[in-house]
């Protein structure tokens, strides 16, 4: 028999394949592309690799090692994902290794974790308290991770301890597998199916009446499911039993012993089953039915189509509608939202016209719950729960084993989260999600009130259908928007704190009239940077080129960028001053200062900070929704898509610092932003109110936000576009070039530029130092690839990489961080 080799994909940013030799006993197994195998890599290091290849030729430049087991009978990732993980490899310029770490959750990939094992050895060595005390942790345990120890002994740093003890012979390592997922289960009781006859039942009463509790169980059991008359008897929970009959797990032990009973571990599920009772969808009134039928139309000849409809214009209803006429054809959704904080509310819709048939996957899930996902979509899902046909999912999703795959919605499709930044692939999941549609000859719905200026200008040159939806669901009128000019507001001293005194009336009627408000700061905390009232020196971060944030809540001073941390007093390093005033306003502040001007009012604040749980997004969510909160603060997290009923006011309290930050699509997201936040006013009673509070009421931004002119802003910045060579004219790849010397980074930038000059000419701009030139003590310097449509992106890429390769094989390069990103945000 011929051997059998397997080329394997790493978990590691390795750019190549490798071959590993199928030892004999398991060539009679069912190996099979796409499952995984055990091997070692390297010296020591144990993982789970992918097989992409099965084949009879060995390597010519290595010797193979034989794989250590394999570890599934199916695949557990499908031909279809695995050409759009090569997609993704080649577009984004990553590895395919990068790819399979990102792409597939924690569970499904086993990781080695170091052991440490007790010696036995006679302690002859002076041993340090620490070194003491670790042995007899050992000699009790036998075996312990280096996270057990740590643990233990309250150290965080033991690697030095135990490399001391491992060179003295007191303890060995051992490298292990390491599972990161096991099945749920929970312990389920079922009588012996003997007792399904009356007369014997009634016999074991007899026999049970000097044991009252175990008769009890029997009893209780009996009355929960109905028995006899069935031929099998029913499991129940042991927990629900014992509660019922109100004993202990002994006398049940005691009933298992006498084999009255049986107790079996079950699978559960993790995941959150939607309530039975589904709603009849609603009925779509003219304009929805004709978007409908529009979008249907372009489907027939396009494979994506941009509905370009107004904020409340009734989306989701029409998203709902396409969705099931794609399940009665047996096929698979993916609805793609931009934030976790909007799958709360979304999902509620769509279970309660789907019901079980919707799963829900993002990072605030733990990766148990990931994993059997994961198998859901593979028929792997437990007894008693339905296959999904829908996936609601932030932009991970794009990566699960759909199988069968008719729509991908993308719902507010010109958000920014949609692109991951780091690590890598730094993927934009509105543009995979059109790359994995088209690999399941399936269809791509992009909608949003603000298309991003690459979706509408694919639109309007006809590479996708365009519908448009420019009227409010039941006719309601958009929300009456007032340009407030604080700066004047200010000379005049008619300021309060950070309110107009048209947004302290507004609120004020609101709330008197049981009405909800929201306002918005893009900017979390409660002031941007302290100064010293002396010196005017600002706290800085110490890793980072960026001046530290106030939160009050904890009293301490925060780098948002690599999390270092002061906590008060604060004394000024430069003259040592204790005075500090707060400049600028965050979300904190805001919610500080609303509580003095409203005291009576049920304020909540939804930002990073206060949503670190899935749970904290429901509930603040769902308090606002049942109107046990009246005003809701918070970031762009409440501008992407919420429904609210009670929405009166919408107050923007500071327009200015989204205007004028420094990056070519600060315009275009300011529009989009303020847009977005203002359709949450007046969206199901009368006409809502926005208060824009801005210093500069003549930018033309904020005119077309006044006026509602998404064309307007659209045409003006793609004259821009087109002077300065920006997307969606031309496409762009950035390179990061980072190092912790100064130097270094100077001089690898300047030769990488020079280098990419050679052959792109004056496409290569830069390098240059960004807006923040250090962040966790590295320093950085970008250039800029700009590249016209017209011109092949792969021959670009390739010299790119070529170069990069040509630098950082030289010595004095070598530890060089070097990052791409195609298609920045």
């Amino acid at each position: 028999m011929n051997e059998i080799f397997v080329d394997v994909l790493l978990p590691l940013p390795l750019p190549n394949l490798y071959t590993y030799k199928v030892d004999k006993s398991d060539h009679n197994k069912n190996i099979t592309k796409g499952a995984r195998v055990c091997v070692q890599f390297g010296r020591k290091k144990l993982y789970s690799a992918l097989i992409v290849n099965i084949h009879n030729t060995p390597p010519k430049n290595y010797e193979t090692k034989t794989i250590l087991c394999l570890l599934d009978e199916k695949p557990v990732v499908n031909e279809i994902q695995l050409t759009f993980w090569d997609w993704i490899s080649g577009y984004y310029m990553c590895t395919r290794g990068e790819v399979y770490k990102a792409a597939v959750p924690s569970g499904l990939k086993l990781e080695s974790e170091t052991s440490i094992i007790y010696g036995e050895k006679e302690v002859t060595d002076k041993l340090t308290p620490l070194e003491n005390r670790v042995l007899d942790l050992l000699e009790k345990e036998k075996t312990m991770t280096i996270k057990d120890i740590s643990s233990a002994t309250g150290r965080e740093n033991m690697v030095p301890c135990i490399k001391s003890l491992y060179e003295k012979d007191y303890v060995a390592l051992e490298e292990r597998l390491k599972s990161g997922f096991r099945a749920k289960t929970e312990k389920v009781a079922f009588l012996n199916e003997k007792y399904s006859e009356d007369s014997v039942l009634h016999e074991l009463f007899d026999s049970l009446e000097r044991a009252p509790k175990q008769l009890k169980i029997v009893m209780s059991y009996l009355a929960m499911v109905q028995y006899p008359g069935k031929q099998q008897a029913p499991v129940v929970k042991t927990s629900d039993l014992l509660k019922k009959a109100g004993a202990s797990s002994s006398a049940l032990k005691a009933l298992a012993d006498k084999e009255i009973f049986y107790i079996r571990e079950k699978e559960t599920g993790r995941l959150t089953v939607a309530d039975n009772t589904l709603q009849a969808h609603s009925v779509l009134n003219t304009s929805q039915k004709k978007a409908c039928k529009n979008i249907v139309n372009h489907f027939k000849t396009r494979h994506v189509v941009l509905l370009h409809g107004v904020t409340s214009s009734g989306k989701t209803e029409i998203y709902i509608k396409l969705i099931r006429e794609q399940l009665d054809k047996g096929k698979q959704v993916l609805y793609l939202l931009p934030e976790i904080a909007l799958t709360a509310q979304i999902v509620r819709r769509l279970q309660s016209v789907f019901g079980n048939l919707v799963g829900v996957y993002h990072s605030k899930y733990n990766d148990a719950e990931r994993v059997e996902i994961w198998y859901n979509l593979m028929g792997k899902h437990v007894a008693g729960q339905a296959r999904y046909s829908i996936i609601l999912g932030v932009r991970s999703s794009v990566f699960l084993p759909f199988d069968n795959l008719g729509m991908i919605i993308v719902d507010e499709e010109h958000e920014n989260t949609y692109k991951q930044f780091d690590p890598a692939p730094r993927y934009h999941a509105r543009d995979a999600a059109i790359m994995l549609a088209s690999l399941h000859k399936a269809k791509v719905l992009l909608g949003t009130a603000t298309p991003s200026l690459e979706s509408y200008f694919n639109a309007k040159n006809d590479k996708y259908g365009l519908v448009e939806l420019n009227e409010r669901f039941l006719d309601l009128k958009l929300p009456a928007i007032q340009i407030i000019n604080i700066k004047e507001a200010r000379r005049k001293k008619q300021m309060k704190s950070i309110f107009s005194p048209q947004l302290i009336d507004n609120i004020e009627n609101a709330l008197s009239n049981g009405e909800q408000v929201i306002l918005f700061q893009n900017r979390r905390g409660f002031a941007p940077y302290l100064e010293c009232r002396q010196c005017g020196m600002v706290p800085r971060c110490r890793h980072c080129d960026v001046s530290l944030t106030y939160h009050k809540q904890h009293h301490q001073l925060v780098c948002h960028y690599c999390g270092y941390t002061l906590r008060g007093p604060f004394t000024c390093e430069a003259c040592g001053s204790t005075d500090f005033r707060m400049m600028g306003f965050g979300t904190e502040k805001i919610e500080d200062e609303t509580s003095l001007f409203f005291p009576e009012a049920k304020i909540a604040r939804m930002d990073l900070d206060s949503t670190r749980s899935r749970k904290s997004y429901e509930r603040i969510i769902s308090d606002f929704e049942n109107g046990n909160t009246d005003i809701l603060i918070g970031t762009q997290m409440i501008s992407k898509g919420l429904d609210f009923n009670n929405v009166k006011v919408v107050g923007i309290l500071n327009a200015d610092n989204m205007l004028n930050f420094p990056d070519f699509r600060s315009h275009e997201r300011a529009y989009q932003l303020m847009a977005q936040v203002s359709g949450r006013a007046g969206r199901k009673k009368e006409k809502g109110t926005v208060i824009i509070q801005t210093s500069d009421p003549n930018h033309y931004i904020i005119k077309n936000v006044l006026d509602n002119d998404y064309t307007a802003m659209f045409n003006n910045q793609l004259e821009e576009r087109k002077t300065f060579s920006y997307p969606p004219v031309f496409r762009l790849i950035r390179i990061n070039v980072k190092h912790r010397q100064y130097e270094t980074v100077e001089q690898g930038a300047d030769l990488l530029a020079q280098k990419l000059r050679s052959v792109l000419g004056n496409r290569v701009v830069g390098p240059e130092y960004p807006l923040i030139n250090r962040i966790q003590n590295k320093y950085i310097k970008t250039l800029l690839l700009k590249l016209e449509k017209t011109k092949s992106i792969s021959w670009a890429k390739q010299q790119t990489i070529e170069k990069i390769a040509g630098i950082t094989s030289q010595p004095e390069f070598k530890s060089l961080i070097i990052i791409l990103d195609v298609d920045p945000m």
